[in-house]
């Protein structure tokens, strides 16, 4: 028979699979040799005492033969012939999802991306970490598999209400991903595995009929009739299908120009604002698991080998308003994330083992659109109002402009350690980072607007106070974390999910402002592709 039993092990129990059975008999009134298996259906770490535990719950073999792992299974069809056609703007989490679901119900998709293959994204990553070079095209946001693909790949979410997130990792296993990923509280594919299982999406894409198509950059639409006709790529092609999803992403503000010029309705989107912060791993891991016996006599804390690098999430009320912790990456590695040039933008990625010397988060604050207008005042940026729907994209650009000129060229981003930022002293020296293209000393006070400045400085010390060791100059706060989210909506029908003016246009995803991290989105590419065959 099979049972379902939890139990909570150490960190050396756990990672033993004679002593997991061990637990599995004695928890069964049963002999060791009765237990012929178990499945792991979760699994999460309890740092919360002085003794670490792994909490696990198993489906357990008792007295009958071991099966493996079921793997749910997906039947994609031939659409080489379909008589309906989609074109996907954007072959990000959204968009490839959306893509893999209508192929399973016989619909073809043809995928517009303006960028390159991850292959060929690899290279124009490589200019700008080493050159300052970037390509507005191919960058860590646009390319193959969307800002995901080079952004650490973690897979957890908290809009189980939007989808069924276990469908959604069952495909990610299905294209390469470990199993594990389907059983740990936070699943992480890892940078350097995620190009792999993309790529393998995109060659079911093809081999099922659908299009996959390259360096598409989407500069127009045609529409009549509260339909869209047509959209033309910067190449001059012209491309009509049935319907269109806008799967652009949140870094797509030429597509955020372009409805606004073509007077097709977007609105204004409150989203999060502020750094990235790096601290030593080796000092996270000692904040969050000192208690814990260590495998070294060290001063130096080295972490037990059965425990992962340890990461945090921090959240603070300050006068008003939201401070959190945001993509947090143990192991991890500060990148350039900007999508142009003349604006700095950091953010944060993580190979699968997290193997790398320092942990960074971004750390964000709250922005209304009243914060951003005044901003903009000041900066006198007259060309805005509050009823501006890029009102919030303008501020965001004014805040990644502001930190380029303060840093040194080639995108070497500005930066403070941290007490010194909240002392408001300029840094002598910078600790060693992860920043490739660089660092340059900077007082962040004059770089970020003060509501930011003034709210991340209070949230530090706070949580200095939650996190004893985390308020120190050790750490770095690198300038500026910006594209948290969508600055800008672009609406659709609550349950058509259309445009509400374009019965054929279906917004899509983070761009759209209706997701927030590879899962979501990719949960929210399926809702509409779900619409669509229901529709069309």
């Amino acid at each position: 028979m099979q049972q379902k039993i939890s139990f909570k092990l150490l960190p050396s129990e756990a990672a033993d699979d004679w002593t997991i059975k061990k637990y599995i008999a004695n928890a069964t009134s049963n002999k060791l040799s009765s237990v012929t298996g178990y499945h792991i259906t979760r699994q999460s770490i309890d740092a919360r005492s002085k003794t670490i535990w792994v909490n696990i719950t198993v489906n357990a073999f008792i007295n009958e033969p071991f099966e493996q792992r079921k793997i749910q299974q997906f039947i994609f069809k031939d659409v080489s012939k379909a008589g309906k056609k989609i074109i996907i703007i954007g072959a990000g989490p959204a968009g490839l999802f959306a893509a893999l679901h209508l192929i399973e119900h016989g619909i073809k998709p043809i995928i517009l991306e303006r960028g390159k293959d991850v292959r060929s994204r690899r290279r124009d990553l490589a200019l700008l970490n080493k050159q300052g070079i970037i390509n507005p095209d191919s960058n860590y946001c646009f390319g193959e598999g969307g800002a995901g693909t080079y952004s650490d790949g973690k897979l957890y979410t908290r809009s189980s209400k939007r989808g069924d997130i276990d469908r959604i990792l069952n495909l990610f296993v299905n294209f390469g991903a470990e199993e594990k990923i389907l059983y740990q509280s936070h699943p992480h594919i890892g940078t350097n595995k995620l190009p792999q299982i993309i790529t393998a999406m995109r060659k079911l894409i093809i081999e099922s009929g659908g299009e996959f198509l390259f360096d598409k950059k989407v500069v127009d639409i045609n529409f009549n009739n509260q339909k869209i006709n047509a959209v033309i790529t910067a190449d001059g092609n012209k491309f009509e299908a049935d319907a269109f999803i806008l799967a652009t992403g949140h870094s797509a503000r030429d597509i955020f120009e372009l409805l606004h010029k073509k007077q097709i309705l977007i609105e204004a989107k409150e989203f999060a604002l502020g750094v990235r912060i790096e601290h030593p791993q080796a000092l996270i891991d000692n904040i969050q698991y000192g208690a814990y016996q260590t495998t070294s006599k060290e001063s130096i804390f080295k972490r037990n080998e059965f425990l992962p690098p340890a990461s945090y999430n921090l959240v603070q009320q300050v006068n008003g308003r939201g401070v959190f912790s945001f993509c947090m990456c143990p192991g991890g590695i500060i990148a350039p994330a900007a999508t142009a040039t003349g604006e700095i933008v950091v953010n944060g990625w993580s190979p699968s083992k997290r193997n790398n010397p320092f942990a960074n988060s971004g750390i964000v604050v709250q922005v209304k659109k009243e914060d951003a207008l005044k901003a903009l005042k000041i900066a006198n940026k007259k060309n805005t109002h509050i009823n501006d729907p890029l009102l919030l994209m303008r501020f965001q650009q004014l805040v990644e402009q502001n930190c380029f000129n303060a840093g040194a060229g080639k995108f070497m981003a500005p930066a403070q350690r941290l007490a010194d930022f909240c002392t408001n002293t300029l840094s002598a020296t910078l600790p060693n980072n992860s920043y490739l293209p660089g660092l340059q000393p900077a007082m962040l006070k004059n770089v970020l607007p003060n509501f930011i400045h003034q709210s991340l400085a209070e949230a530090f010390l706070i949580f200095g106070k939650k996190l004893t060791g985390y308020y120190t100059n050790e750490a770095v706060v690198v300038a500026t974390e910006s594209r948290t989210s969508s600055p800008v909506r672009i609406p659709r029908h609550s349950e058509n999910l259309n445009h509400p003016q374009l019965k054929n246009l279906y917004p899509c995803g983070e761009g759209a402002g209706f997701a927030g991290g590879i899962v979501s989105a990719a949960m929210d590419g399926e809702r509409i592709a779900r619409q669509l065959i229901i529709k069309i």
